[in-house]
């Protein structure tokens, strides 16, 4: 048995993500580690901070180096970190002391290891930016072309007044853009180089400090810090709740999408499911439930990573172990969520005439807002309003249609241009193809 069902030959098509999980893969942890220290005696070396010879002979052997992660884990056991039987290893595969001795000039574990960590979040970012964006773009699509489709919007679970389908995925994507927009926002503090030593003063990296981060974040493409970061994990956090945010974002789909394809509602089609052991009729919205369940889980370890942001005096091996459990698996959730809503909108199916049967079903109930506000014109709308509440409560006790009886009541009034679905829609257009029209702006 697998120890995460992300990691799960059983449930890898359920849950697995390849793309965001070789990024937290031990060896895409090594290889991350091994190009930081290679690009740190590349920049001391220009620089003049380690001989040029040993500079070019660390960038060698590191180019060539493979290292089994088994082979480290006794020295991990001992250190609690990686980065000591790492650079042991290194210097030990190099053959060549007088050149090795310069290997891991002036760093300490903690600077390898986030700046590793920060280049394999780069790759996780730009992945969780394209699938956000190729979903922002479907469900422009669908908003744009299904801006005026009548449907009853529900609050509090019960149906309230008419809106619109393409509302509906526009305020299923208004959401998801602003977090795109804060990704972007976020990646500056995110992705960025930790570079200061033992203790955060950068004492061993010598007077030319600040000079060798510049370079070496340049290398590495990555942003400068010019504070050390070693105990402020407020840019993490703030990364994991971004994807917490999106997961919530997406977890209001799996809603909605769960509420919409049960049969006695069926306003959105269910293409495909999941079937039951025994039950033939069955067909489950697999994809949506796991929308929800990995939100949660998600959530929770984000939860951890609030707690992790306590890191005592210059560093922490208690709290930064947090991050070890938590990161993986609050980007592994939101990957894998994003991906499983790309399938569900590419294969998104409205269903018109339920949705018109539910306006009708009611029965006219749904016009009730429009009545009470169309016969405030010709008295107060307390009074208005409570002639509406009595004429519901009366339709439901007759089982009769509040617009059979709003007309018998006031026939003065022209209530079939105001009591049709069209009429009552509102601003649901416009929220739709506003959304569109934002999502094409990009």
């Amino acid at each position: 048995m697998a120890l995460s069902p992300f990691d799960s030959t059983l449930y890898r098509e359920l849950l697995h993500d390849a793309e965001v999980g070789d990024q937290f893969s031990d060896q895409a942890e090594l290889q991350n580690m091994l190009r930081v220290e290679a690009a740190l005696a590349k920049v001391q070396g220009e620089l003049g901070l380690i001989p040029a010879d040993s500079a070019a002979a660390i960038q060698r052997a590191l180019r060539s180096m493979t290292i089994d992660p088994a082979e480290l884990a006794p020295g991990t056991g001992r250190a609690g970190v990686p980065v000591p039987a790492l650079v042991e290893a290194m210097r030990g595969a190099m053959q060549a002391s007088e050149h090795a001795q310069y290997l891991h000039w002036g760093a300490t574990s903690q600077d390898i290891m986030d700046t590793g960590l920060v280049l394999r979040l780069r790759s996780v970012c730009q992945i969780l930016e394209a699938r956000l964006t190729r979903l922002l773009r479907l469900l422009a699509q669908q908003a744009e072309a299904h801006a005026e489709l009548p449907m009853a919007a529900r609050t509090r679970a019960q149906i309230a007044t008419p809106t619109s389908f393409g509302a509906l995925l526009a305020a299923w994507g208004a959401p998801l853009l602003s977090q795109l927009e804060a990704l972007a926002q976020l990646e500056p503090r995110l992705l960025r180089l930790s570079l200061a030593g033992a203790s955060g003063n950068s004492t061993a990296l010598g007077e030319r400090a600040g000079e060798l981060r510049a370079a070496l974040a340049a290398e590495l493409d990555i942003g400068d810090s010019q504070f050390p970061w070693h105990n402020d994990r407020t840019a993490l956090s703030e990364f994991t709740s971004l994807c917490s945010r999106i997961g919530g974002c997406l977890a209001r789909i799996g809603e909605d999408y769960i509420f919409a394809t049960r049969p006695e509602v069926n306003e959105i089609e269910l293409s495909s499911g999941g079937g039951s052991s025994t039950m033939p009729q069955k067909n489950n919205p697999v994809g949506a439930e796991m929308l929800v369940s990995l939100f949660h889980l998600g959530a929770a370890m984000d939860g951890l990573m609030r707690q992790a942001v306590v890191h005592r005096q210059q560093r922490d091996g208690v709290a930064w172990s947090l991050e070890w459990h938590a990161l993986p698996q609050v980007c592994l959730a939101t990957a894998r969520a994003l991906d499983l809503a790309l399938e569900l909108v590419e294969n998104l199916q409205p269903n018109a005439e339920a949705m018109k049967a539910r306006l009708v079903e009611s029965p006219g109930l749904v016009y009730a807002e429009a009545i009470s506000f169309e016969l405030a014109a010709t008295m107060p709308r307390p009074e208005a309003q409570a002639t509406v509440k009595k004429m519901c409560a009366e339709v439901i006790a007759r089982k009769s249609a509040l617009p059979t009886l709003v007309m018998e009541r006031f026939p003065e009034i022209d209530w079939q241009a105001i009591l049709n679905p069209t009429a009552q829609l509102g601003d649901a257009p416009r929220q739709a193809r506003e959304f569109a029209a934002r999502v094409a702006q990009r």
